[in-house]
C-alpha cells in the first residue's frame, strides 16, 4: 500500500515522563501508522489517487492498558481527516468528561493491522494504544522487556477464539 507521510510536530514523548531510566520499567511504547480508512477506499475506487490518502506516522506511542482504545490527539484526527461518530462520556484519572469519537482509523502496529474508531485528545498530548487495539491485533505487552509480543494465529494455535454453544 502507497501512502503518504504527513510531518507533525513532535510529540512529548512518554519517556519524558519519568525521572530516571528506573521508573520507565513495565511502560512499552510503539510506533504505529495510523491511515484513514475512507481514504483508502475512495482510492480503491478511484476516486481519489493514492498519494491522496491520509496517513500519519506517530513514533513512541504509549501501549496503555488503562485506555480501552486509539486515543489520538485532536491535530493528528484533523491531519487525518477521520469522520466524526458521537460525543461519548470518558473515564480518565482526573474524573469523568465527555469526548469526541472519530471512526475510520486505519491502525498498523508491529506488522498488524485494523481499523478501529478512537477518542479524540486535546492537542498537544501522547497518543495512547488501548486494550481493544492490542487484543484485537493479538498483542500482550511484555512488561519486563518493555515491548510489544505479538500471539500466535496460526493453524493450530490462535488468539482468536470462537466457541459454539450447542443447543439443548
Amino acid at each position: 500500500m502507497d501512502t503518504s507521510t504527513v510531518k507533525l510536530r513532535q510529540f512529548e514523548s512518554p519517556s519524558a515522563w519519568f525521572d530516571n531510566e528506573s521508573d520507565a520499567v513495565g511502560k512499552v511504547t510503539s510506533t504505529i501508522t495510523v491511515t484513514n480508512n475512507a481514504d483508502e477506499v475512495k482510492a480503491s475506487c478511484g476516486v481519489i489517487q493514492a498519494s491522496e490518502i491520509r496517513s500519519v506516522v506517530l513514533n513512541d506511542v504509549l501501549a496503555d492498558t488503562g485506555a480501552t482504545t486509539l486515543c489520538l490527539p485532536a491535530d493528528v484526527i484533523a491531519t487525518l481527516g477521520l469522520e466524526y461518530m458521537e460525543e461519548v462520556g470518558l473515564e480518565t484519572a482526573a474524573g469523568f468528561s465527555r469526548a469526541r469519537l472519530f471512526r475510520h482509523a486505519h491502525l498498523f502496529v508491529a506488522g498488524r493491522e485494523d481499523v478501529f474508531s478512537c477518542v479524540e485528545l486535546p492537542v498537544g498530548r501522547a497518543a495512547l494504544l488501548g486494550v481493544i487495539p492490542l487484543e484485537r491485533l493479538g498483542i500482550e505487552l511484555d512488561l519486563k522487556n518493555q515491548r510489544l509480543r505479538l500471539l500466535e494465529r496460526n493453524e493450530g494455535s490462535s488468539y482468536i477464539t470462537a466457541y459454539v454453544v450447542e443447543s439443548l
